[in-house]
């Protein structure tokens, strides 16, 4: 609907995981280098957690496609909420195996036992992914410990990634799980973006999507910093803002998305907001957060003065006279 309008070839906002719009911070590319690694050295069980939102099913995704390459097999469980049994027939077929047994759990472990040492001996790599780890309950995670008894002498016969909410970490740290734990050898969370990184993330999906230089026009540094304030760096949180805000700006015909358009846009979505960037937590005097909150403004109103004389003179040199006179100590 507003593609055409802004130029896009395709919608830059999407929720769900698209490997192509991937945005890797440095503690996101550490991230996957660590599991990556810990993967393919064979360490056995790793853990990975970070808040709703925040990107784990799409880190799940490249990590597939990272280690798809290198010749690792996979199975990928995204339904935790299965019996021991229903687990294992999932991840033998995921494999791409035809159980053996339907009833037998002895018979469905010795067939994947079979097929790990198989592909040891030919030198290859096989991981179990588990999505939404969080919900697992106590006698699925106690199968999952039993699985990382499936090694040889030398080395683990099956990798473990468990990747979900931080209730996860919580969940670890029951004392009735504490063999599980000791398992683990990388645990690795997923952070929120911080307000620059946030920027960056907007502007690459948008360029990814056709936007180019134009990128930068339609959401301006002021209406990212709006964003930034009622996502709280939550890349899910942005994406749905940012989608709602396009398409309220196509409505107006306008071409900018402004930080009014974020107010309503996160009003309707019930968001509520945190301080500002800028200004609010940063240890700045009183006097200091005036300053921040005057260079705001003019920056904002010299954009739009130079994007077709939204701003007055009278506009613009008030903006002026508010930085010039706050006191700086």
């Amino acid at each position: 609907m507003y593609r055409k309008f802004f130029g896009l070839t395709r919608s830059p906002f999407d929720i769900s995981p698209d490997p192509y719009f991937l945005f890797a911070t440095s503690r996101h590319n550490e991230a996957l280098a660590s599991v990556v690694h810990g993967v393919l050295r064979r360490k056995g069980f790793m853990v990975l957690t970070g808040e709703v939102g925040t990107g784990k099913t799409l880190m799940v995704r490249c990590l597939l496609e990272l280690l798809r390459t290198r010749g690792v097999a996979s199975a990928n469980v995204f339904n935790p909420r299965l019996r021991p049994k229903e687990f294992l027939h999932y991840v033998i077929g995921d494999l791409g195996m035809t159980p053996t047994s339907q009833e037998n759990k002895g018979t469905l472990l010795l067939q994947l036992y079979n097929f790990l040492i198989a592909r040891q001996r030919a030198n290859q790599t096989t991981v179990l992914i588990v999505d939404e780890a969080q919900n697992m309950d106590v006698e699925l995670l106690e199968e999952i410990r039993l699985l990382t008894n499936l090694e040889t002498a030398q080395q683990k016969l099956l990798q473990i990634v468990l990747v979900g909410q931080p209730e996860l970490d919580q969940r670890m740290d029951s004392p009735q799980l504490r063999q599980l734990k000791q398992r683990i050898t990388l645990r690795c969370t997923l952070e929120p973006l911080q307000h620059v990184e946030t920027r960056a993330y907007i502007w690459q999906r948008m360029k990814k999507a056709g936007a180019n230089f134009q990128a930068v026009l339609i959401f301006p540094p002021p209406t990212v910093a709006t964003i930034y304030s009622y996502s709280r760096g939550i890349p899910r949180l942005i994406n749905t803002i940012c989608e709602n805000a396009l398409i309220a700006a196509y409505a107006r015909q306008s071409k900018i998305v402004s930080e009014e358009i974020i107010d309503e846009v996160a009003n309707d979505l019930r968001l509520r907001v945190t301080s500002h960037p800028f200004v609010s937590g940063t240890g700045l005097t009183e006097d200091q957060q005036v300053l921040a909150k005057s260079l705001l403004e003019l920056v904002s109103v010299l954009e739009r003065a130079a994007r077709g004389s939204f701003a007055t003179s009278s506009e613009s040199q008030s903006a002026i006279e508010e930085v010039a006179e706050a006191k700086v100590v």
